[in-house]
């Protein structure tokens, strides 16, 4: 254990795809979007929250550096909730953001 506390995660972009002419049931349209900063979520216009739902399990494993081999390295999109929708949410590892063990939980690190 060292006396560094720091720790990195990606920043994420979550980006609608869709087929040509599809019909979208969730009210998106094919490049709307929302990214992950940290612990926020920053949005470009309203976004479903059935979809968020769905995609929220996830988007903490994929801030986190994984094994080349593991699939949420690999696979980048997810499909929609809807089994009538197209629309499929594109996760983009964006750069990494640097942050501090202290200053984002009250629980000190062992010794």
């Amino acid at each position: 254990m060292t006396d560094d506390d720091h720790f990195e995660l990606y920043d994420l972009r979550v980006e609608v795809v869709a087929p040509e002419g599809a019909t979208i049931q969730c009210n998106a349209k094919p490049g709307d979007w929302f990214e992950v900063r940290g612990e926020l979520l920053h949005f470009g216009q309203p976004f479903s929250m059935y979809s968020l739902a769905a995609l929220l399990p996830l988007l903490p494993a994929k801030q986190r550096d994984t094994h080349p081999n593991d699939w949420m390295s690999t696979d980048a999109e997810v499909a929609c909730p809807d089994p009538h929708c197209p629309t499929r949410f594109r996760i983009t590892r964006l750069g990494k953001r640097s942050f501090r063990h202290g200053e984002t939980t009250a629980v000190p690190l062992k010794p």
